[in-house]
């Protein structure tokens, strides 16, 4: 008897995160796949049951953390996804503390990026990820972040 397909939400904040979010989505078929970015054009890239966009804040812009973080707290308890997924930043990051406060598996893939040290969003964001990876593997350590192969 096989598993049912497991809701999943992956999150992105845009440029090459989305990218890089936008290349992992596809492995991610048999899934009921729920995305969320900061733009809204981004919906005709993809192939999701449910796309919802979010704001785009950094740490300098405190009340748009905010509102994004209740924006994504309103997304999470409306999908109640099993895993949540991200390839950054503040957005991402936001979902992955967000979910796993409410139970959920989650997951960050640090930006390519960043290959001399790990994003801000990508240091914090593992104190909260259940799969932590980096994409380089001289960042990776043996408390994490992973690395696990290739470059997206």
């Amino acid at each position: 008897m096989s598993r049912p397909p497991s809701k999943i939400l992956a999150v992105s904040s845009g440029g090459g995160h989305w990218i890089q979010l936008a290349r992992i989505l596809p492995g991610l078929e048999g899934h009921r796949l729920f995305v969320a970015t900061v733009d809204a054009r981004r919906r005709a890239e993809i192939r999701c049951e449910r796309f919802f966009t979010v704001g785009d804040a950094s740490r300098w812009n405190k009340l748009g953390l905010l509102v994004t973080a209740l924006q994504i707290l309103w997304i999470l308890i409306r999908v109640r996804p099993r895993v949540v997924l991200s390839t950054g930043a503040a957005p991402g990051f936001l979902a992955l503390f967000l979910g796993k406060c409410l139970g959920a598996r989650t997951a960050w893939i640090d930006s390519l990026a960043n290959a001399e040290r790990l994003s801000l969003s990508g240091e914090k964001a593992g104190r909260f990820a259940d799969l932590w990876l980096t994409q380089w593997p001289h960042l990776a350590r043996p408390e994490g972040p992973f690395y696990r192969g290739r470059v997206l």
